[in-house]
Formats: C-alpha cells, structure tokens, sequence
C-alpha cells in the first residue's frame, strides 16, 4: 500500500497542475478614458458598462479575466501583437474585420458633431471639409473620416474629453465624438458651452474583438453573450449604464407639506410633466429600437442585393455562352461535313481496290499489314469513321438547337420522345462521368404535343443535370421514362436520380428565383425558376419528391394536342 501511495499524489499533482493550466487567465484591454462605456474611476479601478458585462460573461462561462484599460491606440495594437487576448469595446469595420474576429454586436455606438453655442449648425460629415475638427485618435471615426480624404482637417486626441476641452476652449470648429459619451464628459466635466449640432451622423456596430488566430475564445464570449440575454441579465446592465435616468420623486412628506400649503396644482403639473417626460424617453428608447433593426434589415438587404447582382451577371454569361455555343457548332459542321462528303467516295474507292488486289493478296502488304487483314478490318474502320462523324453532325445540331433564340409564342406540334433523346445526347457526357447506371425507358408511341421543342429540351436538359450533380458516387444511377398520364390527359418525362436528396424545408422553395443549396460550387438558383416559367407557357407542371435517404424525383407533365 505504502508504495501505491506515491504514484497516486503524484498523479494527482499532475491533473492539478494540468487544470490550473487550463485556467488560464484571460487579459481584456479597454479603453480607460471612454465614459460611461469603460473607464477607470476616482480610484483607478475598471469599471463602466463594459467592464459590468465582461465580468458577467466571465462567471457565467467560468472564465478568469485581467483587466488593462489604457489608451486607445495602445489598446489596439496590443491586441493586434497578442499582448492582450480581447478588447471588450470596439466597432467593427471592413478594415478591422482583415485582423480582428468580432462578436455579434451588444450594442450601437451613434456618433454626433459637436460645437460651441455660437458656432455655425452644421448636419452632416460633408459640411466639415475645410473646418479644423477634433476627435479620438484610432478610433471608428478617425478612421472612416481619414478613409474620406479628412486628413488635413483632423486633429486626433488621446481620449474623447481631450477632443471636446480643445474644442470648448477654441481651439477647434468641432469635435466628432460618440454622443453617450460625449453628454457624460460634458456633465461631468461642466463643459456647460458645447452642444451637440447634428446627432447620429453614424451607427456603429460595437461588441468584442479578439485576434484572428483566438476562435474559442471569441465563441465563449458569443456563447456567453447569448446566455445574458436570454437570462435578462444583459438587459439589467444596459439599463443600468446607458438606459434613461429616471428622475427622483417627491418624499412623502413634502409633498403632504405643500399640499398642506396649497400647492396641490403645482404639484400635479409636476406629476404631468413627469409622467410625459417619461413616455417621451420611452417614445425614445422604442424608436432608437427601432432604428438599431431598420440598420439591420437594410444592411442584410443590401447583401443580398450584391449576391443577386452577382448571380445576375453569372446568368448573363450563361446566355452569352449560348451564342458562342452557336458559333463553334457552325465551325464544327464545315468541316465535318466534308468528312461525310467524303466518305462514302473513300468506301467505293476501298471496295474496288481491295477487289482489284485480291488476286495478288499473298504478294501484298499494306500499312505494315497483310492483305486479308486489311480486306476485313478497312470497311469496318470506314464505317465506324463514318458513324463518328453522323455523331458529331447530330450532336452539334443539337447543340445549335439548343443555344438558338427562339420565341416563346412558336409553338409546334411534337414529339416528345424525340426531344427528350435530343436532350440525353447533349448531356450523353455528364451522364457517362456522373453515373455508371443511366437507364432510359421511352413508351411508344406518344401522343403529339403542341409546344417549342427547344424550350422543352431546355427543361430536360435542366433536370438531367440536377440529377447529376445530386449523385455522390458512379454507382448510384439515374433513371428516366416517358409515359401517358391518362388521368390528366398528359404525356410526361420522369427524371429519378439516387443522389442525395432535398431536405425537406427547401421542397417548397426550389422553384423561387435564385434559391439554390449548391452557391458554393457556383450555382445560380435560376435553373429550375426558369424551367418552371417554360412549363407554365406550355400549360403543363413540373412535381418534384424526395423521401429521406430515397434520392429525388421529378415528373414532367405537358397536355397532349386535342
């Protein structure tokens, strides 16, 4: 037992060390003089409303936290060279997004101009060109304004109060500074001659950042994020730092004294003022709310702007792309139709003069090979030559066919059969890559169908490449059939592939314009909005099934000509 004992303390000390190791001791960087956000107070300890939040983050995550609030553009570029491990307040930029990773934002920093009482209004950032303007050095707006061509005009300060006591003693136009902070350091510092002259010139996104090589500590602070707001705990902590002061009421006992002393009238205007003073920051709160998702709505709008621009111009290459499809078919056709020309005079030529040589076959050689071999193998190499090039006929005037500008009121009667084979050779390629199991079946005959047949080759082709495309290996197939529906009056093509499927959310979505499951191997989402479109013009519907683990199933229905 005796000598037991001693491996096991020694590996105990050994799991202690290891998870003391593991507790390691985040460093958060802040900026020490940004007011009511983060800053050091009278006795030079952290505190503010980032501060409160990161300490709440850190005991619901079970985290250690180290507090280093400094100067700003200290702050940052410690953060950048990994002297620190986060900074608990900073506003996301494109710029920055290149180094820092960020949470999703806690809050929205609104900056304002600032200027003395007797200086000229202005309301916008454009109206500053020419004027000498103060404000925080590396900061969100130093930035973008040095970005915009400001720089000549700029005077960048330390803090945000050295910002607005340069402009408070003339020494500059104005001042651009966050407006929470900038009416804190006002108040506090009885800057009693500098007012705010255009609010809300910009809306800044303002959360965590931590370094890009840093993803489980910038998830613990998301995750943690997330556990106050559902806990209600965040809520307490903005209302406590940024939310609206309420004013104090009366004491009981004074308002009995002046009612006593007949000041029950002022003492109700009183009340009324307050109680409109309140719905009004109220008023404030829900449409400062408001703003923060309009901001929202509109930028993930303007993203997906970009991606259907994007898609767009994709979808115009593709059409372009028909056009040179065209033109190679023609180039293709010239020559290959001197082949078949040809072809024939080549086989009377072959047969006459292997029947002339046929007497002397012992004595002769040709191409290295005796005559009887060369009797039977020329005319089978001649006909495979001229199979060959009756392919390459077809299939370029498939092509040509296919990439044709037609008119969607040309419609003709057809043979559905006939334009679904001419779809299967155009994609006779992709299927042999995709799949070793392609299996068509066509019911003869079919009854004719009015339509455009390069319209209804488009939607086949379509959908024989989604099959394709949805298959994870070469032994799972792809099957097609033609069939009469007796019940709709129809005749339709029913493409069943074995590839992985459609969840089922996305069943109901797949024929809206640019939706699509395959964006990142360059999918557009028009393929089957489009073929939907071409559908509908011919009077007809397209089904679409997929059970789980079944593969999908696409049924192609057109009326049949009365």
């Amino acid at each position: 037992m005796q000598r037991l004992r001693i491996p096991i303390i020694f590996l105990f000390l050994s799991l202690c060390f290891q998870v003391s190791a593991l507790a390691k001791t985040i460093i958060v960087g802040g900026d020490r003089d940004y007011p009511p956000y983060e800053f050091l107070d009278s006795s030079g300890k952290p505190t503010g409303y980032n501060v409160e939040l990161t300490k709440a983050i850190a005991e619901v995550m079970g985290l250690q936290v180290e507090f280093r609030l400094g100067g700003w553009s200290e702050q940052l570029r410690d953060l950048k060279e990994g002297r620190i491990d986060l900074l608990q307040g900073i506003s996301w930029s494109e710029q920055r997004a290149t180094q820092i990773d960020f949470t999703p934002p806690h809050t929205v920093v609104n900056h304002a101009i600032f200027a003395r009482k007797e200086s000229p209004v202005v309301s916008s950032l454009t109206e500053l060109k020419g004027k000498k303007v103060t404000l925080h050095r590396d900061g969100i707006m130093h930035e973008q304004l040095l970005r915009q061509g400001y720089g000549p005009d700029l005077v960048p300060t330390p803090t945000p109060a050295d910002a607005l006591r340069l402009l408070a003693s003339g020494q500059c136009d104005y001042a651009v500074v966050a407006i929470v902070p900038g009416m804190y350091i006002i108040r506090e510092y009885k800057l009693t001659n500098l007012v705010p002259v255009a609010r809300s010139i910009a809306s800044q996104k303002y959360g965590y950042g931590v370094r890009k090589d840093n993803a489980e500590l910038l998830a613990k602070m998301t995750e943690g994020l997330a556990i106050l707001k559902k806990t209600g705990q965040y809520d307490a902590i903005h209302a406590k730092w940024l939310g609206v002061l309420e004013p104090e009421g009366l004491a009981l006992g004074k308002v009995i004294k002046l009612a006593a002393l007949v000041l029950t009238p002022l003492v109700l205007v009183l009340g009324g003022m307050a109680f409109w003073s309140r719905s009004l920051h109220k008023q404030v709160a829900l449409r400062t709310a408001d703003l923060t998702h309009e901001i929202a709505e509109r930028t993930a709008a303007e993203q997906e702007l970009r991606r259907n621009q994007q898609q767009l111009v994709q979808a115009d290459k593709m059409a372009a792309l028909g056009v040179l499809v065209s033109g190679v078919a023609h180039e293709i056709n010239n020559p290959n139709g001197l082949i078949l020309l040809n072809m024939p005079i080549l086989k009377d030529v072959c047969n006459d003069a292997l029947a002339a040589l046929e007497q002397q076959q012992n004595q002769i050689e040709l191409g290295g090979l005796s005559f009887n071999r060369v009797k039977d193998e020329l005319p089978l190499m001649l006909d495979e030559m001229q199979d060959g090039a009756r392919r390459i006929k077809r299939i370029v005037e498939d092509l040509k066919d296919f990439a044709r500008q037609d008119d969607a009121a040309l419609m003709e009667p057809l043979e559905l059969n006939q334009v679904t084979q001419a779809a299967v050779r155009l994609v006779d390629r992709s299927l042999r890559t995709a799949t070793n199991r392609f299996e068509a079946e066509y019911t003869e005959p079919l009854p004719m169908i009015q339509g455009n047949s390069q319209r209804i080759e488009q939607v086949l082709v379509n959908l024989l490449l989604n099959a394709c495309q949805a298959l994870t290996d070469q032994n799972r197939g792809v099957f097609l059939r033609t069939f009469i529906d007796h019940a709709t009056n129809s005749v339709g093509v029913l493409v069943r592939d074995e590839g992985c499927g459609i969840a089922p959310e996305h069943l109901d979505r797949l024929t809206d314009p640019f939706f699509t499951t395959k964006r990142e191997s360059g999918g557009t989402g028009l393929g089957l909005s489009v073929s939907t479109g071409i559908v509908k013009e011919h009077g007809g519907s397209l089904l679409f099934s997929s059970p789980p683990g079944q593969g999908t199933t696409v049924t192609l229905l057109l009326p049949i000509t009365q």
